[in-house]
């Protein structure tokens, strides 16, 4: 076939071609002017399609022989076209456009490339070659890596046609430099995304030699672009491999090196200062993955003059660059003032939020074995948390407690406890408040380390540890956990024995509260100070939050110190606790404590000579105690429970009582308290027995009665003594005890409880001696009355009243006990000068009657009693006492003749009596009282034989006597 009919068959095709073409163009051109969205997957497909058609043209322009140029430049224009429509696609949410951007260049660039002369110029080729290298670009970030290659194979044959291309001045120079650079980035990218990491390489090496080559020739913008693209891939290795792929790290390195030596010789303009910090930034991540620390540190040196420049400080990007540099200085071991000083740049730039200080703590955290550094960067950012006013509450809270965590495992407790002092203070210092939830916390930790030294019995540092509690930061909220920090602080003191420590830390906490003083307690009882500890025992039991179970403790701890006034204090004081008006059982208890009590007081008294007036007043305060307990639980009828304390009670107050008589000078009247209270306690015992008791107990019921009177006469008989008078009251009082022990005494021995002769013996003696103290008090009381009474019993010729006492008709029956009373009671009222006549006369006759009928008195107090008699009845000078008078005197002559030669009876009474004999009986005559008279002269007559010059004396009275009876004689 010829060569003309062979162009005739191929003209067709390239027309047919080149129609199809121009319809889909002007199909496609009316579906962007319409700008409507869900056009577009049929536009792309309508692109794909031309530019399918294109590259088709292309193809079959090569065969055809003949001359096509009006359709190329028709394509050729078309191209340009769709290339510039490519830049003016709208995006909308659902569709970013890029998809209709490269189908728009790829059918542009093939168009484009369709309608080039069979030689383009190289004008022509440098543009051709940068519109393949951008398609390639734009479909290889579409992920369209076929097609790209497709487009970049095609810019290869036009870049080989451009570098072969000749240009002898150099027109075209810095045009070709830029355009292969950028086709070599665009090759290179497209490789790399592919995974065809050998050609990406390779274009790198490619870029490298046209930019060490051409740099001059190369914009400003080319170069920062160059230094972007290999830092991106730089990048991307970085960001698609595992955080620890050093070998990986290793591959960055290379790329981000390529990219910083293009950026770190352009000037400070702003797109490369911002481009060199980010390449930095990366670089510095790949040296810190590829652990070349050293590499890593002095690329972030590097950045610092970068950084500073930048106006944006605050940016994430700024603030992760600073959190590496501080993961370097970390790996590469630096010293605690390098990484303080990290710490303070991420500090200085972070804004106090839960995240960013959780951040910082959790970093402190990986350091704990770094106490000093962390302490300074946690109180350094405490400082500026406190400093800034967008802080949250929270954040301090937070890093106060992180402290806390971190000083609990500080091996410098010294150091810890500064560093605690020093944020509390600082907190407080600043204003800021301590709310109370994080307030606890805080304290709880505190306490939680105070506890675990404790345990191990690390006292100092326990001591510490509860004294940070007591930091005024924790004080605004509750001043009372400053109280239990300081008793903590204090126990700890206790058991390192350092007691003045533990003396000056518990004076800190208020005087209110029970377990301050307990440990008060605590501290003077292991001091020795029995005053200091008794003080706070008393001082415990008067707070208002006061808890018996101290006083339990107390009481081991006092019982373990063998301190008995302390143990005795609590003791007491555990007693006034109790309320024996609730149960039997409480009873009981009582009791038991009572009896502890009182051995207590008594162990004391035997040791101890200078307290003896303290404690026998105490003990019986507590015998009395345990009366008025003993009389509750009667009342409450469960006496039967404590029985055996009554039993031991009466015995004990009885025994201590007995020794009081011998043992205690000046205590009379506690003597007869413990009387008092052994009586009483034995009363009820025999109530409450349900058998007959023993007689000894009687007998001793009957011995404390009598001995609680005697002792308070006695003591009566002291005052007295001292100061001369009493008052009534109490005299009468006691002679209404008086009158009550005789009537029990006798009661006792009318029911037939004594039996012993020897004990009725005692008992009437008892009865005798308290008729003597009846009549002392009732004379010391003038009760002249009431005395008379108790003479007139014993005396035949007075009239008994009828309210006087039955008892005291005994008197005169009771032998010699009688007249020793009556005598006893004589020298009372004789030694009385305000004691009546009549009651002096009286008792002397009772003593007198007495010793007459049981012959028990002594001549010589005879003799001088009934002198006394005779002068008081004589002075009244009646003719009744006249008559008494005579027929004492005949007794004495009765007596003195029944003596015989007795000599007992005193000389000089027997003068006496003779004398007054004598005289009476001369005034007798004188009155004309003759009877009277004669029998006063034979008494004195009688008298005469028993005094020397008696028969002398008897002749010359009977003379006068004759004499006068001759002259008064009646006639």
């Amino acid at each position: 076939m010829s060569g003309t009919a062979r162009k005739k068959k191929s003209l067709p095709s390239l027309q047919e071609t080149f129609e199809s073409i121009k319809d889909l163009l002007s199909t496609t051109k009316t579906q962007l002017d319409a700008n409507d969205v869900s056009l577009r997957p049929s536009i792309i497909e309508n692109l794909e399609r031309i530019s399918a058609l294109a590259e088709s043209f292309l193809n079959g322009r090569s065969k055809a022989d003949e001359d096509c140029t009006e359709l190329c430049d028709i394509l050729d224009q078309e191209g340009v076209t769709l290339w510039n429509i490519s830049g003016l696609v709208n995006k909308y949410p659902d569709d970013d456009g890029r998809a209709l951007a490269g189908a728009l260049r790829l059918a542009a660039f093939r168009l484009v490339e369709a309608g080039l002369d069979g030689k383009p110029g190289l004008e022509t080729l440098i543009h051709v070659l940068g519109l393949a290298s951008k398609t390639g670009a734009t479909l290889s970030a579409l992920g369209q890596y076929d097609v790209a290659a497709s487009v970049l194979t095609s810019a290869a044959k036009y870049e080989e046609m451009m570098r072969v291309e000749n240009d002898p001045n150099g027109t075209y120079r810095h045009s070709k430099t830029c355009v292969r650079t950028v086709y070599f980035s665009c090759r290179m990218e497209s490789a790399w995304k592919e995974g065809n990491y050998s050609v990406a390489e390779f274009m790198a090496q490619k870029l490298m030699t046209i930019y060490d080559e051409q740099r001059q020739v190369l914009p400003v913008h080319d170069r920062v672009v160059l230094a972007a693209k290999f830092h991106g891939i730089g990048k991307s290795i970085l960001h698609n491999q595992p955080a620890k792929a050093q070998g990986k790290a290793s591959d960055a390195i290379g790329w981000l090196q390529k990219a910083f030596g293009i950026v770190d010789q352009e000037e400070a303009n702003s797109g490369a200062l911002e481009l060199k910090i980010s390449i930095l930034r990366t670089l510095a991540r790949a040296y810190f993955l590829s652990e070349s620390y050293d590499s890593a540190e002095a690329t972030l040196e590097e950045l610092s003059p970068a950084l500073d420049a930048s106006k944006d400080h605050d940016s994430s990007e700024y603030q992760e660059l600073r959190w590496l540099k501080l993961a370097t200085l970390k790996k590469r071991q630096a010293g605690d003032t390098a990484l303080l000083d990290s710490f303070k740049s991420i500090i200085n730039h972070i804004d106090f939020t839960e995240v960013t200080v959780t951040e910082i703590l959790r970093e402190l955290r990986t350091l704990g074995h770094q106490q000093s550094l962390v302490s300074a960067v946690t109180q350094y950012l405490l400082k500026k948390a406190l400093q800034s006013n967008d802080t949250e509450a929270e954040s301090v809270d937070r890093i106060l407690l992180s402290l806390i965590v971190h000083c609990s495992k500080d091996e410098v407790h010294s150091r810890a406890m500064e560093n605690l002092d020093e944020a509390f203070t600082s907190v407080c210092e600043a204003d800021a408040e301590l709310r109370s939830i994080p307030a606890t916390a805080c304290l709880s930790l505190l306490w939680q380390y105070g506890d675990r030294h404790y345990r191990v019995k690390r006292w100092s540092l326990a001591a510490d540890w509860f004294t940070a509690g007591t930091h005024r930061l924790f004080g605004a909220q509750n001043s009372s956990t400053a109280s239990k920090c300081y008793r903590k602080a204090a126990l700890c003191y206790i058991e390192q024995r350092e007691y003045s420590r533990a003396a000056a830390v518990i004076r800190c906490c208020p005087s209110n509260e029970a377990a301050t003083h307990y440990l008060s307690f605590l501290i003077g009882t292991y001091q020795g100070l029995e005053e200091e500890a008794i003080r706070s025992v008393n001082e415990m039991v008067r707070s208002p939050d006061f808890d018996r179970q101290m006083l339990l403790l107390a009481t081991k701890v006092s019982h373990e110190s063998e301190m008995k006034n302390v143990l005795l204090a609590v003791l007491e004081a555990l007693l006034k606790t109790l309320n024996v008006c609730d149960n039997g059982e409480t009873v009981v208890e009582a009791m038991a404590l009572l009896r502890c009590i009182i051995r207590l007081v008594l162990k004391l008294h035997a040791e101890s000579t200078t307290m003896r007036s303290t404690l026998i007043k105490s003990m019986v305060a507590h015998f009395n105690t345990a009366k008025i307990i003993v009389d509750k639980a009667s009342e409450q009828k469960t006496i039967s429970l404590i029985i055996k304390d009554v039993s031991w009670i009466w015995r004990t107050a009885y025994n201590c009582a007995v020794q009081g008589c011998s043992d205690w000078d000046g205590f009379q009247e506690q003597i007869s308290a413990l009387f008092d209270i052994s009586k009483h306690m034995l009363e009820v015992f025999c109530q409450a027995s349900p058998i007959e008791v023993e007689p000894d107990l009687y007998i001793h019921l009957m011995n404390a009665f009598f001995s609680s009177v005697a002792g308070r006469v006695f003591a009566v008989r002291e005052t007295l003594n001292a100061h001369g008078e009493i008052k009534d009251e109490q005299m009468r009082e006691i002679t209404a005890e008086i009158r009550s022990c005789k009537a029990r005494i006798s009661q006792i021995i009318e029911n037939n409880k004594i039996t012993g002769d020897d004990d009725l013996l005692r008992s009437r003696y008892f009865l005798h001696t308290l008729r003597i103290f009846e009549a002392e008090i009732l004379a010391q009381l003038n009760d002249w009355d009431q005395l008379s009474q108790i003479i007139s019993v014993c005396h035949p010729h007075c009239v008994v009243r009828p309210n006087a006492s039955i008892m005291l008709q005994d008197a005169v029956t009771s032998g010699a006990l009688a007249v020793t009373t009556y005598e006893a009671i004589a020298d009372i009222l004789w030694e009385e000068k305000e004691c009546p006549v009549n009651v002096l006369c009286g008792g002397l006759e009772a003593v007198l009657r007495a010793s007459l009928q049981h012959n028990s008195l002594s001549l010589e107090k005879y003799a001088r009693w009934l002198r006394a008699i005779a002068t008081i009845v004589l002075a009244r000078n009646t003719s009744a006492d006249r008559i008494k008078a005579i027929g004492y005197v005949e007794q004495a002559v009765n007596i003195m003749e029944n003596s015989g030669a007795d000599e007992s009876y005193p000389m000089d009474e027997r003068f006496w009596l003779l004398a007054t004999s004598y005289n009476t009986g001369l005034e007798c005559f004188e009155a004309s009282i003759l009877d009277e008279a004669k029998r006063w002269f034979e008494a004195s007559t009688m008298i005469c034989k028993f005094v020397p010059g008696g028969t002398e004396r008897a002749e010359k009275i009977s003379e006068t006597y004759a004499q006068l009876l001759s002259r008064y004689a009646p006639t």
